[in-house]
C-alpha cells in the first residue's frame, strides 16, 4: 500500500472529509483492538490522505472510551507517518473565541483513568519519550505556512487543556485552567498526543473553537447549547478545505 501523505483525525462535528475522492474503506484490527471506526483513504489535492472519525462516524464513542492506541496504530499500519488532529474545543483565552482556528504548541493533561501509554501491558518496553514539545514543530510549521498561503486565519500557539469529559467543565474548573495557563479546553487531546509520540508519528493539533468555556466569555452566565456548538464548528470548518489543499500542494512541491 502506498504511503499516506497525511492522516486526519476528526473530532466532534467532523465525521467525514467531503472532498476526499476515490475513497477506500479499511477496518484494521491492531494489537490494541479495533479503532473507533473505518479508516477512509482517498485522494485530496493529488495526495493519498486517510481520515478517521475519533468518536466514530455516528459519534457513538465518548472521550474517555476512545481506543486512542488502536486509532493511531491503525493509521500507522496503513502507512501514515504524519497525523493532523482536528479537535473541537472551548475557548478560554481572549484570542480563542468561537469560530477561531488555533494551532496550539502546548498541552496540560487533566484526564485520568485512560490507557495513556504503549507500556501498559506486562513485558512491553518502557518508553520515556521526550514530550517537552508535545506537537511536532515541523508539522505545526507546515500547518501555519499553509494557512497563510490559503488566507485562512489560524492563531499560532496556545495551551490545550485536556479534561476527562464527557460533561463540560464548571466555571471553577475553567478558572483554575486559566490560572494554569490554558487557552483552550477539550476532552480528546490526551492521551492521543502522547501516544503519537510513543509510536514515532509526527503529530499536530488544529483546534476548532466551538464555544466559550464556562464563564470565559463576555457573558459569564451564557449557556452552551449543542446547536450553537455545531453551528460554530460548521462556520470555522469552512477554512479547513483550502488549508488542507495548500498544505498538501506545498508538500508535493517540496518533494
Amino acid at each position: 500500500m502506498s504511503d499516506i501523505a497525511l492522516a486526519i483525525i476528526g473530532g466532534t462535528g467532523l465525521y467525514k472529509l467531503a472532498a476526499l475522492e476515490h475513497v477506500e474503506s479499511h477496518q484494521p484490527v491492531t494489537r490494541y483492538g479495533a479503532p473507533s471506526g473505518p479508516v477512509r483513504i482517498g485522494t485530496l489535492a493529488g495526495r493519498r490522505v486517510a481520515f478517521l472519525a475519533r468518536h466514530g462516524e455516528g459519534h457513538s464513542v465518548p472521550p474517555h472510551k476512545i481506543n486512542y492506541r488502536a486509532n493511531l496504530a491503525a493509521l500507522k499500519a496503513l502507512g501514515a507517518g504524519r497525523v493532523l488532529a482536528l479537535n473541537t474545543v472551548g475557548g478560554i483565552g481572549e484570542r480563542f473565541g468561537p469560530r477561531v482556528l488555533a494551532c496550539p504548541d502546548q498541552v496540560i493533561d487533566y484526564t485520568w483513568g485512560r490507557v495513556s501509554t504503549l507500556c501498559e501491558e506486562q513485558g512491553t518496553d518502557v518508553l520515556h519519550v521526550d514530550f517537552g514539545d508535545p506537537y511536532t514543530p515541523s508539522l505545526r510549521a507546515e500547518i501555519l505556512r499553509a494557512a497563510a498561503k490559503a488566507n485562512v486565519a489560524v492563531v499560532d500557539g496556545g495551551c490545550y487543556g485536556a479534561t476527562q469529559g464527557p460533561r463540560l467543565e464548571t466555571k471553577a474548573e475553567i478558572a483554575r485552567m486559566r490560572r494554569d495557563g490554558c487557552d483552550l479546553v477539550g476532552m480528546t487531546g490526551m492521551p492521543e498526543a502522547g501516544l503519537a509520540r510513543e509510536l514515532g508519528l509526527d503529530y499536530a493539533c488544529l483546534a476548532i473553537v466551538a464555544n466559550w468555556a464556562a464563564g470565559a466569555g463576555p457573558d459569564p452566565d451564557e449557556q452552551i447549547t449543542l446547536a450553537e456548538v455545531l453551528a460554530n464548528v460548521d462556520a470555522a470548518s469552512a477554512g479547513l478545505a483550502p488549508l488542507l489543499d495548500a498544505m498538501l500542494v506545498d508538500a508535493t512541491q517540496r518533494g
